[in-house]
């Protein structure tokens, strides 16, 4: 059985290791392949690889305490859903209108938000609209 798997692990350490290859035809026109061309002298290149580890942001943004704010348009139905909620359970929100003010929407970009509503509890966020995911959200800290 471990003879089996060994040829499979050599190929997976071949794939890791491949080169990459850059040439410049006789036109100007440079070209990359894992393999080196035959007529054509070609450099390796080195890749590095880029890894996002972690997301960072301005957390400031999210500083509300149990206020509850809402980043809508006009258009948008959950929104609306969202705000007939608050008023019928009398939660007193904010909203911002990423359409309507530059402010909202510089806001909403810092947020990286992509879709509306976005519903912030407090330092919590809720992206869309859900009576159950909102109770979560606002019950619990």
């Amino acid at each position: 059985m471990n003879w089996i798997l060994l040829p499979v692990l050599l190929l997976s350490v071949a794939v890791v290791e491949a080169e990459i290859f850059k040439w410049t035809d006789e036109h100007g026109k440079v070209h990359f392949s894992d393999k080196q061309p035959a007529d054509a002298e070609a450099s390796e290149v080195k890749l590095k690889i880029n890894t996002i580890k972690s997301v960072s942001f301005d957390s400031s943004i999210f500083n509300f305490g149990k206020k509850v704010v809402i980043y809508s348009t006009e258009w948008c139905s959950y929104c609306e859903r969202a705000k007939r909620y608050f008023k019928r359970k009398k939660i007193k929100y904010t909203e911002y209108d990423i359409e309507k003010s530059s402010k909202a929407r510089r806001q909403y970009k810092k947020m990286g938000a992509t879709g509306v509503p976005v519903i912030l509890v407090g330092k919590r966020r809720m992206n869309g609209f859900s009576e159950a995911g909102f109770e979560k959200v606002y019950n619990n800290p």
